[in-house]
């Protein structure tokens, strides 16, 4: 019971930091293309802002494994 419970929370961090992520990613994705329609000079800027919500999904993943192997003993 105990190893399924610590599974479905690891689930749940590494799920919803994806959601969040995904979310995050489309509304700065679509700013983002509609400045370089502007300025073609921002595309690493808008690059690099992208990339940064992928943080989020390392840090729930990084979450995830703490809870399997610290609290799974």
């Amino acid at each position: 019971m105990e190893t399924g419970l610590l599974g479905i929370g690891a689930g749940i961090a590494v799920g919803l930091a994806a959601i969040g992520a995904g979310v995050a990613q489309g509304r700065i994705g679509s700013a983002g293309i509609g400045a370089m329609a502007e300025k073609p000079e921002m595309m690493g800027r808008v690059i690099l802002l992208i990339a940064i919500p992928e943080t989020l999904v390392i840090l729930g993943f990084a979450v995830a494994a703490m809870i399997m192997f610290i609290l799974g003993g």
